[in-house]
């Protein structure tokens, strides 16, 4: 299933479940049958749920829409946790001027740094300098602690796409990256869910791009990461507890803006759309605050 969050026009929120080979059209989930929460972070952490939405998909009574008459919102709009990883693929380490990791870089985002699909990127008032940075998102469905390669990827309620936008100067003003990272509408989410029966294992050998005004500026592959998806929920679940509808973000490869000769980084007008293979496309606007 490829699930998201949206808004309609009269102010109505719901989940909406993509038509399979057809992008233009979708499920009203919540509208086909009302006993699915409007939420989509309540419907990835119950079975009974999921099988309501699995239903709904397969009724040819559903409830069908045109997607452009709807707001996209972030899939999980206030997650309890958005964990990020750094250096997770050895050509990007190498292009920051960093040897390959023996551990990855963690650091945090907060909700108030999300933005959907087709909604702005903000370049803040006190920086020019607003980078992009393709990465691999996954969703936990299931609460987590202590996985081991063999059981962590149960926890996976589906994958996504992030656009990991960093405002470099203030990055590198402390040596955690944080205050770098959290600028308010600088971290593009979207635009779906898609569960992991649709895609390989793990995400594994998927194509990872992205482009900038249609040129393109990344261009990499999910099993260049140096930290698999299960080996990643390994290393977080040993020291915090991974609950629903938490958000882990797994690292962007060689490319990014600022290790150019001369530096591109985002400014208003722009268009920056990041494809992952299977998954789709996150595209966003860039805005000036």
């Amino acid at each position: 299933m490829r699930l998201f969050s949206f808004k309609g026009s009269n102010g109505y929120e719901g989940v909406g479940a993509l038509l399979k080979g057809n992008s233009d059209t979708f499920i009203n989930l919540s509208a086909t049958d009302p006993s699915i929460p409007h939420s989509l972070q309540e419907i990835i952490q119950s079975k009974k749920y999921l099988d309501r939405a699995k239903t709904a998909i397969e009724n040819s009574n559903s409830i069908q829409e045109n997607i452009s008459a709807i707001t996209f919102k972030s899939p999980i709009e206030r997650p309890g946790k958005i964990v990020c990883m750094g250096l997770n693929y050895a050509d990007h380490a190498k292009e920051g001027g960093n040897a390959r990791p023996e551990y990855p870089s963690f650091f945090m985002r907060g909700p108030s740094s999300l933005t959907a699909h087709l909604s702005p990127i903000v370049r803040p008032k006190v920086s020019d300098k607003l980078d992009y940075e393709a990465e691999l998102a996954f969703v936990v469905g299931k609460t987590a602690r202590h996985c081991t390669l063999e059981n962590a990827l149960d926890c996976v309620a589906g994958y996504s796409i992030f656009n990991d936008g960093s405002i470099r100067d203030y990055q590198r003003k402390t040596n955690q990256w944080t205050i770098g990272k959290n600028f308010d509408q600088t971290g593009a989410f979207g635009p779906w869910l898609v569960t992991p029966d649709e895609l390989p294992l793990g995400c594994d050998g998927l194509n990872i791009q992205s482009r900038l005004n249609g040129q393109v500026m990344q261009n990499a592959n999910t099993k260049d990461f140096l930290w698999n998806v299960a080996e990643t929920i390994v290393l977080i679940s040993e020291c915090m507890t991974l609950e629903p509808g938490d958000v882990v973000i797994t690292g962007t490869p060689a490319g990014v803006g600022y290790a150019r000769t001369p530096p591109v980084f985002m400014k208003p007008g722009d268009i920056c759309e990041i494809e992952i293979e299977s998954i789709g496309i996150l595209r966003n606007t860039i805005a000036d605050e």
